[in-house]
Formats: structure tokens, C-alpha cells, sequence
């Protein structure tokens, strides 16, 4: 009796072990399931990454274009910011009217 007591007692656990293999919560079949989750999500992360990537590259162009066009106004057109006060300084190296 005491020699089938060990065998019985480790086919009860192999089967146990089974079962949460195909049953359990890190069963075989919820990890493919989670698998596949995780993939959907990282496509969705892909996407999102890429419109804000584009939306960063749009800020950037918007940003650039104001200082650009900033620039072109004050060079070209002389304007200034209010509270803003216009110095030109003469540079002493441009040739005079020749006598």
C-alpha cells in the first residue's frame, strides 16, 4: 500500500500541473491570446507615434515660419515689436560721396 501512495501522489500533481497548463490563468491558451493583444496594441502605438511625429514636424514648420517671417519684416520692412526701440547704426566703412 505505502509503495502506490508516492506514484498516485506524483500523477495527481502531473495532472494538476496540466490542467493549469491548459486551464490556468498563464494557460497556454491566454498567453496567445494576450500575445496577440499585445501586438494589435503595438500596432496602435505605431500609428499613434507616427501622427504625433507628424503633428510635431507641423508645430516645428509653424513655429519656424513665424520666426521667419518675423525676421523678414524686421530686416526688409524696418518694423519693431511695440515697446520696441529701432537703433540703425551707420557703418563707418561704406565710401562717402566723393569730392
Amino acid at each position: 500500500m505505502g509503495h502506490r501512495v508516492v506514484p498516485a501522489a506524483l500523477i495527481a500533481l502531473l495532472v494538476i500541473l496540466h490542467a493549469q497548463l491548459w486551464l490556468g490563468r498563464g494557460s497556454l491558451p491566454s498567453v496567445a491570446h494576450l500575445t496577440q493583444q499585445l501586438s494589435s496594441q503595438k500596432e496602435l502605438n505605431q500609428q499613434a507615434q507616427l501622427a504625433n511625429d507628424r503633428l510635431a514636424a507641423e508645430v516645428r514648420d509653424l513655429q519656424e515660419g513665424l520666426e521667419m517671417v518675423e525676421e523678414k519684416a524686421r530686416m526688409e520692412l524696418g518694423m519693431v515689436k511695440p515697446n520696441e526701440i529701432y537703433v540703425q547704426i551707420a557703418n563707418p566703412s561704406a565710401p562717402r560721396n566723393a569730392r
